[in-house]
């Protein structure tokens, strides 16, 4: 299967980071290059780009789609949360700007054997974006506990039903191994009322919740967020695409934080933590796919943009 996704929001990513043509940027997840290749065509020779993934496939395919701009970019195979080893292997201080596209690829929800799709009733209960790594859903799905089920569920899903997902799930396991995405579509929706599931599949939200759990999505987001902004030069750009909500609230209130002048308890009278205003948020409300996009590409409905820029 070619890897194939359409960048979501393109021409306002490219607008929110204000290229410059000599610039130096990264981008975190480069899945099929769509914004990498756009950010390389917009800039000089002199232009560079850093970029990172954990999944073999979209690195391979991410080469493939820049061999054109050969010398002018690297990618490196690493969570973009470990940027800092990056940069200093790759000799980057300081940037123009960065992107970060949360989405997962068009490639890794079609291809079955990926696992990531509850469209895909034989796949394997996979999720994993890096395949070198132990933990899969099928492992967190027939290995944790009641009790840890329900919580990923609930706090990664906002799913209100996920006692009871959590409840026929250990009682499906004890029979037999849960194995394939349809074996587990079909416990979810017999553990959620029909009358609630009416707004889209059933399966959604425990599936996002899995996969969550399964690749660490969260876990270090906020202070990556802060101190790769603070990698930006000054007028650089960061540009961030969340589908979900629970990212987009991590991105939102870290972009507060780089905002707010003082963080001292307001009993004090005068500043002394010595915190300064770092950037000014570009996207009060953030940024929505248009129609136009949306029915083109149904996967940028879901999706918000924010944009910020370093001033300290």
């Amino acid at each position: 299967m070619i890897f194939s996704h359409i960048p979501v929001m393109l021409e306002e990513c490219m607008g929110g980071l204000k290229l410059k043509s000599d610039g130096i940027y990264f981008d975190g997840t480069v899945g099929g290059a769509g914004h990498s290749y756009e950010i390389l065509k917009r800039t000089s020779p002199g232009g560079r780009l850093i970029a990172t993934d954990l999944d073999d496939d979209a690195i391979k395919a991410a080469n493939d789609r820049l061999r054109e701009f050969k010398g002018r970019f690297e990618i490196y195979k690493s969570d973009y949360k470990d940027f800092e080893e990056v940069f200093k292997e790759a000799g980057v201080s300081e940037l123009d700007g960065a992107i970060l596209d949360f989405g997962v690829s068009s490639y890794q929800l079609d291809n079955a054997e990926r696992g990531f799709s509850y469209m895909k009733p034989d796949a394997p209960l996979d999720m994993r974006m890096d395949r070198s790594k132990p933990l899969t859903a099928a492992t967190i799905i027939n290995g944790y506990s009641r009790s840890e089920l329900a919580d990923i569920l609930k706090k990664y899903g906002e799913e209100k039903f996920a006692s009871n997902i959590a409840d026929n799930i250990v009682k499906s396991r004890t029979r037999k191994a849960i194995t394939t995405c349809g074996e587990l579509v079909e416990i979810i929706e017999n553990s959620i009322p029909k009358k609630f599931q009416q707004n889209g599949p059933a399966a959604r939200k425990s599936f996002q919740a899995v996969r969550i759990a399964v690749n660490g999505e969260l876990n270090g987001l906020y202070d990556c967020v802060l101190s790769l902004t603070r990698r930006l030069k000054k007028g650089g750009r960061i540009v961030i695409l969340t589908f979900h909500s629970l990212e987009d609230r991590i991105v939102k209130q870290a972009f507060k934080y780089l905002e707010t002048d003082c963080v001292c308890d307001k009993s004090i009278p005068v500043c002394v933590c010595g915190k300064v205003k770092e950037i000014e948020v570009i996207t009060k409300k953030p940024i929505e796919a248009s129609v136009k996009e949306m029915a083109v590409n149904s996967r940028s409905k879901c999706a918000k943009l924010r944009i910020a820029e370093k001033i300290n």
